[in-house]
């Protein structure tokens, strides 16, 4: 069965973009599987981690999109977090990118979501 873990803060401390949440578990008994989607209705991407009793899957909202742009702009590793326990998200960087670049003026995506992501990622003119 999955279960949701929703981001509540995004960050960015000691060269590091951190994601956090409020859920009490071992992050350390999970594994990062590098994949993502995105929940248009809810304008939300969302991270995929997996466990042994099935997948999870981290809810980033909008909320939080302007700190991991900045994250992203620098190149910085992404990280998961709670209180005391941390797991690398691999492949975050490349997925959103590659997220972000299908989802601008498309169209698929619903009008909520494209006009969101072009606001925050945009790339800044030269």
């Amino acid at each position: 069965m999955s279960q949701k873990i929703l981001i509540t803060d995004a960050k960015i401390e000691n060269n590091e973009l951190l994601l956090s949440t409020d859920i009490e578990i071992e992050l350390g008994d999970f594994a990062a599987t590098g994949q993502m989607l995105v929940d248009s209705d809810q304008l939300s991407f969302i991270y995929i981690i997996d466990k042994e009793d099935g997948y999870h899957y981290v809810t980033i909202p909008e909320s939080t999109w302007s700190v991991i742009q900045e994250g992203l702009q620098a190149g910085l590793e992404t990280y998961l977090t709670n209180n005391g326990s941390k797991l690398k998200l691999d492949g975050f960087q490349s997925e959103m990118e590659y997220l972000i670049a299908n989802i601008t003026g498309n169209s698929n995506y619903g009008e909520g979501m494209v006009a969101k992501v072009e606001q925050v990622f945009a790339a800044p003119s030269a």
